[in-house]
């Protein structure tokens, strides 16, 4: 079996999944693995809950843990890096357009794009082998889910691109054929998909409500259709000590909702208590890090 260096959190927005991110990267970064953990939300919180100030790109939290936040220009720079003068002058066959406002046209208005950019980007990082370890912070389900099935989306989409350009012999600067381009861009995109199938350990985050629980059926038919697996569940914000009759009645009400995620999903989930204060700095990171990992020091 490979292993798998990079560890993601998805879920629906609001159930927790940055505390889990950093509180997994705080401790392999405690066992000793350089470890960098990164988030592809376009509105992060990783620097906040790390009690960090908003300055630069990657900033130090602790000895070996580095914290990253992928914003909409890094995928503008990714995109013209590998693509954009070739693609620009496919385009501009047809479409008398600036190449600044193609660069925007495609990482914002153009589906999935940024989304195909931003595996690419992690998976790069992943075999530059700069960090043992990357722990990764997605964006809420809905769009997580589009992240994960833009690779093979693309790939579907490039297929029948050379019957449309085949009539183009080269791009107008002629560093590559319009054919060579498009041949670049499926590669990319299989590499990506596979680095999904093969090198990313799937977490799924999830606190034990009636819509939270209605969604899970989604997003594993969802993972299921694109051979992707999820590997472990975390449940949220559970109640274990009821003191009132209102912590009674909600505890009583997780309780059915978690059986029904163990009957149905065949996963033991680890289950995170509801802390009595918010999870900001790595102190109370630190909480949730035993909770999630015990005494488990495995390299």
């Amino acid at each position: 079996m490979n292993f798998k260096n990079v560890t993601m959190f998805c879920g629906k927005g609001g159930v927790g999944k940055t505390t889990c991110a950093a509180a997994t990267a705080l401790h392999y970064a405690a066992i000793g693995k350089k470890t960098l953990v990164i988030s592809t939300d376009f509105t992060p919180s990783l620097r906040d809950i790390f009690e960090l100030e908003r300055s630069g790109r990657r900033a130090k939290v602790t000895e070996g843990l580095y914290v990253d936040e992928i914003s909409y220009d890094d995928i503008k720079e990714l995109w013209n890096r590998k693509f954009g003068a070739e693609v620009y002058d496919v385009f501009t066959t047809f479409v008398d357009i600036g190449y600044e406002e193609f660069v925007d046209f495609v990482a914002t208005i153009l589906p999935g794009i940024r989304d195909e950019f931003m595996v690419d980007y992690i998976r790069e990082l992943s075999e530059s082998g700069e960090f043992e370890t990357i722990v990764w912070d997605t964006a809420p389900a809905g769009q997580t889910l589009s992240l994960l099935r833009m690779p093979s989306l693309v790939n579907q989409h490039l297929k029948p691109a050379p019957r449309i350009y085949s009539s183009l012999r080269t791009t107008r600067k002629r560093r590559r054929s319009v054919l060579g381009v498009i041949k670049e861009w499926q590669q990319l995109s299989d590499k990506d998909m596979e680095f999904l199938k093969n090198g990313v350990e799937f977490n799924l985050v999830t606190i034990a409500e009636a819509l939270a629980v209605r969604q899970l059926e989604g997003i594993f038919a969802e993972f299921q259709d694109y051979g992707l697996h999820i590997d472990h569940m975390i449940i949220n914000q559970v109640v274990e000590q009821p003191d009132s009759p209102f912590l009674n009645s909600k505890a009583r009400m997780q309780q059915g909702y978690i059986e029904q995620i163990e009957g149905r999903y065949g996963i033991n989930p680890t289950r995170l208590p509801l802390f009595p204060y918010e999870i900001k700095g790595t102190e109370r990171l630190r909480e949730v890090e035993g909770r999630l990992f015990g005494s488990d020091l495995k390299a």
